[in-house]
């Protein structure tokens, strides 16, 4: 009985080809089996070639578009599953492709051994139909010489190669399918773990800790100034915390430039929205306190949020002196706690600093984790944050 909810006739995929080679690869390739079927296949080199118009895999793939199409072979082909001859599919229009598996006999006098090594390099764990003779997988199944011997010659580790065996023989008997080569299966298989680890081992050889001399590249710094156009104070200013949190995690990454980038716009967009806030210039009350958002942006810059209430008191006191008016006090007191935070996490702080008589005669008063070199009165009228 046919639902009504269902007008097609669904696309059978293989769930566990599927979960070798990803879903959207297992759909695009039952389906490109399927409309090759009723087409007479051009045979080159053992490979049957089959070409498809670009109408009619839009019609195939409905859910897919141009470049989707186009990413998806790729991958096929990247994977080893697909061979292609056609130029990518957004420009051609048209596919053009083998399944990556010999289908006619060399001309020899005899038949390939069920054992033999395959005639492809690249690793693909490909679905391929079952051909006459396939059987299970034995148990004790083994790879024999002349598998091992093709895997050699990709300069492949043979403890290596024996480790794969009882993960792989375990996998295709939980499958219940059987092929006519395991041998092949075997071949591809290592050939793929092998350069997944190869991969792995790459990235892991060019991560590097943050250091407390890291700096963001020129072209990190182009980025920032003039595509997203934000201030060179502001990112000057957002270095020293950047520094400090990742030194502290400890972890390793080959995109500090990528993140920094993230880090700084996330925060200027923040800043900006505040600044959006307040339209009218006005003298800052005597009892003014910061709004929620000024929390929340502290918070994003990874600054002590108590850090930026011990510099409250003096703030508002050095204003209402100045009697001047601004639009937006948080903007301002934002600045003005970006400034000293990065001050006091400064690479090029000095290590001494003075924790005696300030210049106009006041006790330093140092609090939690605060050193300063300059007393109240200098600190205050430093406007270098005043930009």
């Amino acid at each position: 009985m046919t639902s009504t909810l269902i007008p097609e006739r669904p696309l059978l995929v293989s769930p566990s080809l599927a979960a070798t080679i990803g879903l959207e690869e297992a759909t695009m390739l039952s389906v490109l089996d399927e409309l090759s079927r009723p087409l007479q296949a051009a045979v080159n080199q053992g490979y049957h070639w089959y070409e498809l118009a670009a109408q009619t895999l839009y019609v195939a793939f409905p859910f897919w578009n141009e470049h989707d199409i186009q990413r998806v072979s790729q991958s096929l082909r990247a994977k080893g599953v697909l061979l292609l001859q056609s130029a990518p599919f957004a420009q051609s229009q048209r596919l053009i492709f083998a399944i990556n598996e010999v289908r006619v006999a060399p001309t020899q006098p005899s038949a390939p051994s069920p054992h033999a090594a395959p005639q492809i390099s690249t690793p693909a764990p490909a679905q391929a139909p079952i051909a006459v003779g396939a059987t299970p997988i034995a148990p004790n199944w083994q790879p024999n010489s002349e598998t091992l011997s093709a895997i050699a010659q990709h300069n492949i580790d043979e403890n290596f190669i024996r480790q794969q065996i009882p993960e792989f023989v375990t996998f295709w008997r939980e499958s219940g399918e059987s092929h006519r080569s395991w041998g092949s299966k075997f071949h591809k298989q290592v050939l793929h773990q092998w350069r997944k680890r190869e991969t792995v081992s790459f990235q892991k050889d060019t991560e590097v800790a943050m250091s407390n001399q890291w700096r963001p590249s020129g072209d990190a710094m182009d980025v920032l100034l003039r595509h997203a156009a934000i201030h060179p104070q502001f990112i000057e200013d957002a270095i020293p915390e950047f520094i400090l949190y990742w030194a502290e995690r400890g972890e390793r990454s080959r995109t500090w430039n990528t993140k920094f980038i993230q880090h700084v716009r996330r925060q200027w967009a923040r800043y900006s929205s505040a600044l959006e806030h307040d339209t009218d210039p006005k003298r800052i009350p005597e009892n003014w306190q910061p709004g929620n958002d000024v929390n929340d942006i502290l918070r994003l810059a990874n600054i002590d949020v108590n850090f930026a209430m011990q510099l409250l008191p003096e703030f508002i006191i050095y204003w209402r002196d100045s009697n001047q008016m601004y639009a937006s006090w948080n903007t301002k007191f934002l600045q003005h706690v970006k400034h000293h935070w990065a001050k006091r996490h400064s690479l090029t702080t000095s290590s001494g600093h003075s924790k005696g008589q300030g210049h106009e005669g006041q006790q330093s008063n140092p609090q939690s984790g605060r050193t300063r070199d300059r007393s109240i009165s200098e600190q205050l009228k430093d406007r270098s944050w005043a930009f």
